[in-house]
C-alpha cells in the first residue's frame, strides 16, 4: 500500500496492494492494521458500512466531530467529494473531490470535523466505509449538496436526492 497526502490536511489517499493476479481475477488488500499503525495512522475502527445506488443518486453531504473514514468504491465508480467543516481550521469550507472506482481501488482516508458526499457515475455502485465510531445520525451535520458557500464540482447539475439531502 502506499499513502499520499490530500491538499486538505488530515485527508490521505490510500493505495492498496495488489498481491495477485491472474486469469481468475485479483486478491487485493485495502485494510492492513499494521501497515496503518506504522504510518502513525492509529485509528481503531468499529464498524463498516455498505451503501449501493443506482446512476445519478447523489448521498451526502454529511459528517460529524468525532468519526474517521475509509472510503472506497466496490463496485463501479463514483464522485466523492470530501469538505472541510472544521470552523477553527484555515482551510473551512474547502474541498476536494476524488473519483473512485472498482478499477483504482483507491481508498480515501476522511478526518472528524469533515463532510462527504458522492454521486454514482456507473449504472450501478458499492459505496464501503470503515469508520471509528458507530453510526449516529443525530450527531451528523449535512451541508446541502448545492450550498453556494462551496465549490463542490459535482458532474451532475439533477442528482436523485432523499429528502435529507434536498
Amino acid at each position: 500500500m502506499s499513502i499520499k497526502k490530500t491538499e486538505l490536511d488530515g485527508v490521505l489517499k490510500i493505495s492498496p496492494t495488489t498481491f495477485f493476479k491472474d486469469f481468475r481475477g485479483e486478491y487485493i488488500e485495502t485494510y492492513n492494521k499494521d501497515f496503518f499503525k506504522k504510518n502513525n495512522i492509529n485509528i481503531e475502527f468499529t464498524q463498516d458500512d455498505i451503501s449501493v445506488s443506482k446512476k445519478n443518486v447523489l448521498r451526502g453531504v454529511h459528517g460529524d466531530f468525532k468519526t474517521w473514514k475509509l472510503v472506497t468504491c466496490l463496485h463501479g465508480s463514483f464522485f466523492l467529494v470530501v469538505v472541510n467543516n472544521d470552523e477553527n481550521s484555515n482551510q473551512y469550507k474547502k474541498s476536494i473531490s476524488f473519483t473512485l472506482t472498482d478499477k483504482n481501488r483507491e481508498l480515501i482516508l476522511i478526518p472528524p470535523k469533515f463532510g462527504n458526499g458522492h454521486v454514482v457515475l456507473s449504472q450501478t455502485a458499492i459505496f464501503h466505509y470503515k469508520q471509528n465510531t458507530n453510526y449516529d445520525r443525530s450527531s451528523q451535520f449535512t451541508i446541502k449538496w448545492n450550498d453556494s458557500n462551496y465549490n463542490f464540482g459535482w458532474p451532475i447539475e439533477d442528482p436523485i436526492l432523499s429528502e435529507r439531502d434536498k
